[in-house]
Formats: structure tokens, sequence, C-alpha cells
């Protein structure tokens, strides 16, 4: 380990490709059109520089630094700087700051009261058949603008959400629990703003909670609040949080809740009995995330496809709560597991009325078939919510591992706006 300062200009593997030393170039690190950059990680080693007693200041990732000649041997040089040059090679490329960053102009971020504001326009890949946003929409932005308020922070060092202190310790964040509220759902071409914020939660976790409005109008479309531990990522056992990383992460946390649960819901197991089950669910390579495990908006996909097709026509999600329990690979089969909570009068009256053009249950009755219409009489006894409970677990001959638990609740599909468009 060479002095801070110092640039290390051996024990180091050749570089394997000439566009990083492009790069280098293009933003006038480098100064001349040949630079035997050694590195693996790191970039940044030595350059050929043609004058000496030359000074420059180059922008790296937003921070000046100053470089002076120290000695030149056969072209190269050795510098000192006022930081360590030590930069990965994909920081150069994903612009990750190292300090703290109050606007963010490519996303259209910004810091405001110590939380993250990111404007959105929902685009047309994030709509549904009924031009609204899906709820899988909802779930990968929120995924997306956490990681964007970590960057801001200039605490990220992998670009996946773990801290400089995480990487010394080989640690990553995992999802223990979510609980996502959905009053309204944004519609296509809408613009939205996101805020999303930390907090402490017990001795080892951090919550991270959410809030999505419409920018237009203020109204509050949707909440969320998650759970968050640390795992090694070696072990893939959960480790307690090193004082090194709540030092850089406790600045950031505030005492807010999107969601307040004073007795969070338990989640009961399901079994072979369940209403609707799903099997030989196998992940494709494009549901692998970065830490190259099934990603959490597809456990999301496969829970709701074990809920018939005929209920999702008349039916929008307005909550779902996840309780995870294990990872999910590649190789792994998965079965989906689905039971109704309740079967309500009305809820299966109108459903029969809706889509078979009869009502069984209603004989003897002289209403007229508007009442049964949407906006009608039974319309609004309809509108109580009703839920599922769901499972994922992997298939096996000897033992069935779960997955995440998951409870989603209901209500009749109304537009997307509480007004008129």
């Amino acid at each position: 380990m060479c002095e801070r300062g110092m640039l290390r200009t051996t024990d180091f593997t050749p570089l394997r490709s000439a566009i990083f030393s492009q790069t280098l170039y293009k933003h006038g690190i480098l100064s001349a059109p040949s630079c035997p950059i050694f590195t693996s990680h790191f970039s940044i080693v030595s350059c050929s520089i043609p004058s000496e007693n030359q000074e420059s200041k180059n922008p790296i990732n937003g921070n000046a630094v100053k470089l002076d000649m120290l000695k030149s041997k056969n072209g190269h040089v050795t510098t000192t700087c006022d930081e360590t040059l030590y930069i990965p090679m994909s920081q150069v490329r994903q612009n990750i700051p190292s300090k703290k960053q109050l606007v963010d102009t490519y996303r259209q971020g910004l810091i405001v009261e110590g939380a993250y504001r990111q404007t959105v326009v929902i685009r047309s890949y994030e709509v549904g058949p009924d031009k609204t946003a899906t709820i899988e929409s909802i779930l990968n932005l929120l995924q997306e603008t956490a990681l964007n308020h970590v960057w801001m922070s200039g605490l990220l060092s992998d670009g996946f959400g773990a801290t400089h202190g995480m990487m010394k310790h080989n640690l990553i964040w995992v999802v223990s629990r979510m609980q996502v509220q959905v009053d309204h759902y944004p519609i296509w071409g809408e613009v939205i703003e996101i805020d999303t914020w930390v907090g402490a939660s017990g001795k080892n976790g951090m919550r991270r909670d959410w809030q999505i409005r419409s920018q237009a109008t203020g109204l509050v479309f949707s909440r969320a609040t998650s759970t968050w531990v640390m795992m090694n990522q070696q072990t893939r056992r959960l480790s307690k949080m090193p004082e090194e990383v709540r030092a850089e992460i406790s600045p950031w946390f505030i005492n807010k809740l999107a969601i307040e649960e004073e007795n969070p819901i338990k989640i009961e197991k399901l079994d072979d009995t369940a209403k609707y089950v799903l099997s030989n669910l196998k992940p494709k390579r494009s549901d692998l995330d970065m830490n190259h495990h099934v990603n959490n908006v597809k456990y999301v996909r496969w829970m709701l496809e074990g809920i018939p097709d005929h209920f999702l026509e008349s039916h929008q999600l307005s909550s779902i709560i996840l309780e995870y329990r294990r990872e999910c690979g590649s190789a792994n089969i998965v079965q989906s597991l689905c039971e109704p909570d309740e079967e309500g009068f009305f809820d299966d009256g109108v459903d029969e009325y809706q889509h078979k053009r009869r009502i069984s249950v209603l004989h003897g009755f002289s209403f007229g078939s508007g009442i049964l219409e949407s906006n009608g009489l039974l319309e609004s006894f309809n509108q109580r919510p009703f839920s599922y409970t769901h499972l994922l677990r992997i298939k096996e001959q000897i033992k069935n591992e779960e997955i995440v638990r998951g409870k989603t609740s209901w209500k009749r599909k109304i537009p997307s706006m509480p007004f008129p468009a």
C-alpha cells in the first residue's frame, strides 16, 4: 500500500480494454496519446507527460485534483496529489461522486430536508392495458430512487447500494420486509415526484420509506416502507452493522414514517391445500439482479399470476406486504401458492354478473340492471378490500423452502384520478 498522495506504478495487471484510456484522455486526465495505464480494479496509475514541471487541475468525479510531476523515466511519470487517485473503473463510467451532492441534473433529483426527491415521467412501457402504471413499474421506481439517493450521498461504492464501509466488510443490503399502499395509479405521460428517506430500524437494521405524488396536483398516489438488514456476501449470513457503516449512514436518518404500523400484520404460511397453485416456475436470465439473484419485482409478478384473470380484470391492487425469507437463484424451481382470505357475498355476485352476465345469488330481486352496473348500489358495497395470502417457495423433493410470504389487498377498479379527466 502506497502512502497517501503517491501513485503506485507497479503491481497492476494490464488494462484489457483501450476504451477506459480513451475515456480518461477525453476528460483531460491523460495528457498524451499513448499512455500506459496499468490497472485491474483501479484507474489512473501513471501517465505519459511530455513536459516537465507541468501542473494541471483535472476534475475527477467532480473533485479538482492537483497533479504535480515528481520525476520522469522513459517518458512515464510518478505524481503526487492531494487525494488518493484509486478510482474504480465503474465509477468513472457511472460518474459516482465521492462527496455529498445536492442536485442531480441527469436524473432530475435533489436533496430536500434530508430526503431525496426525483421527478419522473411515466413512460409507455411502464403502463398496462388501462394506461396506468403497473405495480411492477412502481416497485422498480422505488428501487431506482433508493439507489439514486445513496448515489447523491457520496457513500455509494459498488453501484448497488453498498457504502464504502460495507464493501470493506464484504456486506450487502437485503430487504426483509416491504409494504406498499396505492391509492391511485399514475397514468401514462404523467409527471410524478418520488420522495425517499431512511431511518433506523432496531440496532442493526435500516428503514427506507417512499412517497409518490402528482407534480401537477400534489395528490399522494402511493406510500411505501421497507426494512433492510446486512448480509455477508460470501457466507450469505446476516451480519451486525459495523460501527463504521453506522457512522456513514446515521447522519442521513430521518424520524418520519410513510406508513405507520402499530401492530404489523402477521402473514400465515400456506401449504399444499392452497386454492391456487402454480408450479414449475423457472427464473430466466432477465429475472436476475446485480447480485445474481431473482429480483424482488419478479416475486410480485409470480404471486399475482396465481390470482384468477377475471378477478384481475375487475380489481386493482391497493396494498401489498412482503416478508422475505431467503434468496432465489437461477437454478431454483419455484412454486406460487395463493389463497383468498375471504369471499364476500357482493364480490362473488357482482363478479359473476360482470363476467357471466347472470346473477345466480340475487333471485327474486326486482331492481333494474343499472343498479348492478358501476357506481350502482352493489358497487358501493363492493368497494371494501378483498385480500389474498401468497407464498413463493422453492420446490424440492425433500423440503420446500420459503422464499417470500405475501398479502395483497384489492378494491374494485376506479379511475386512476379522483377527479374527472
